[in-house]
């Protein structure tokens, strides 16, 4: 008898590599914006949503980049009709990452109209300093505009991204941040801490002494932004993302997963299959992981001779690939249920891994109980040290 097809995979991101100018902190995969090669980056990537789309039946679906609102209207058209007529629409949560200064009532309601109902906002932060030390190109008063742009526009699940222990960066700055991204009444409140990453200006400048890290104004930053969002009624349910959750009571217990939390990246913490698709776009699918190339010409050539861009390729062995999942999805305050890691992974998580959950329980970084194991407040600040016990070879 002759085995079933496998299932569609369920997840789709599509990376847009191009921005107005290059953040001095970015090092993601993304490049200065160009006419002619956006539009050559168009056509391959819809030939590329060609290539995947039989093997496509996306419940989330996430632009990330780079800056995806960068898209002129006709280009987010070829786009969105490409999708339409591969049958890829219809995602649940379906998220599109903007920057204030490139939103337009006529393009979101584009995206609107075409499904799209959940949007990111790259704010960073509210003050104009931070904002030229970042090298962002948008004002505050742009982020306002823009925010209040999308809610004109129909959406009702919007996400704020914010930036802390960014050089120069007070306390009560970073106070005042958080202040004022709140009383927008965002569904969602992402905020991640300044990393100096190699190959990029801000570590030139940390290299050079010019500035300098201070963890434990990171850490008391973290800690504020932990207990205002939650005053704010927002939920943490992994270690930088807050959520509002509808149906739930004012205090959300931490192994729920709050409605308006990002199913997408939740996807990725728990070890989802997924497409990547666009330069440098990372694929995980069944179980062997791919990446395209982090080059747009190259990207595009070998899209046009027919075939995908990919550069690299791996596939873990199963016990790896039980301990990257296990890992990965510590960063979510739910932790891992032992009945849903037995069913994602084929693992049981206390036979494999239980002396490292006991040493972390000593500790005073996890928490584990009859059916479940997740780390506490304090492990959450320290999950990657955490996370590397699970790791397997």
């Amino acid at each position: 008898m002759a085995n079933p097809p496998p299932r569609p995979i369920g997840s789709l991101y599509l990376h847009v590599p191009f921005c107005a100018s290059k953040c001095g902190y970015c090092a993601f995969y993304s490049e200065a914006s160009n006419g002619d090669l956006i539009n050559r980056y168009i056509g391959a990537l819809t030939r590329e949503l060609e290539m995947v789309a039989a093997d496509l039946k996306p419940r989330t679906i996430f632009f990330g980049g780079g800056t995806p609102s960068m898209l002129n209207l006709r280009q987010w058209k070829q786009i969105l009709g490409t999708m339409d007529r591969l049958g890829l629409t219809g995602a649940a949560e379906w998220t599109v990452e903007c920057n204030p200064a490139t939103v337009s009532l006529d393009k979101a309601r584009l995206l609107r109209a075409a499904g799209v109902n959940r949007l990111s906002l790259g704010v960073q932060s509210f003050d104009p300093a931070l904002l030229d030390r970042l090298g962002r190109v948008h004002t505050r008063q742009m982020a306002f505009k823009s925010f209040d742009t999308l809610r004109k526009a129909g959406f009702d699940n919007l996400n704020l991204d914010l930036m802390f222990a960014i050089p120069g960066q007070t306390l009560q700055v970073w106070r005042e941040t958080l202040q004022e991204a709140t009383a927008m009444g965002c569904e969602h409140l992402s905020s991640y801490e300044v990393t100096y990453e190699e190959d990029t200006p801000l570590y030139a400048q940390l290299q050079a002494g010019e500035v300098s890290e201070d963890p434990d104004l990171a850490c008391a930053m973290y800690e504020e932004l932990v207990e205002h969002a939650a005053a704010a009624g927002l939920t943490r349910y992994e270690i930088s993302n807050f959520a509002r959750d509808r149906a739930a009571p004012p205090r959300t217990p931490a192994t729920r997963i709050p409605s308006h939390a990002c199913r997408h990246n939740v996807n990725y913490w728990r070890g989802g299959s997924f497409y990547g698709l666009g330069p440098s776009a990372t694929s995980y699918v069944r179980g062997v992981r791919t990446k395209n190339w982090s080059n747009t010409p190259l990207y595009c050539e070998q899209i046009e001779r027919g075939r995908r861009a990919i550069e690299s390729q791996e596939e873990l062995t199963p016990l790896a690939r039980a301990g990257e999942t296990a890992a990965f999805g510590l960063r979510m305050a739910a932790g891992w249920p032992f009945a849903e890691f037995r069913r994602i992974t084929g693992h049981e998580l206390p036979g494999e891994w239980g002396g490292d959950m006991a040493r972390l329980s000593e500790q005073g970084w996890g928490r584990l109980t009859r059916d479940r194991f997740r780390l506490t407040p304090l492990g959450m600040r320290f999950a990657d040290a955490a996370a590397e016990l699970f790791l397997r070879s």
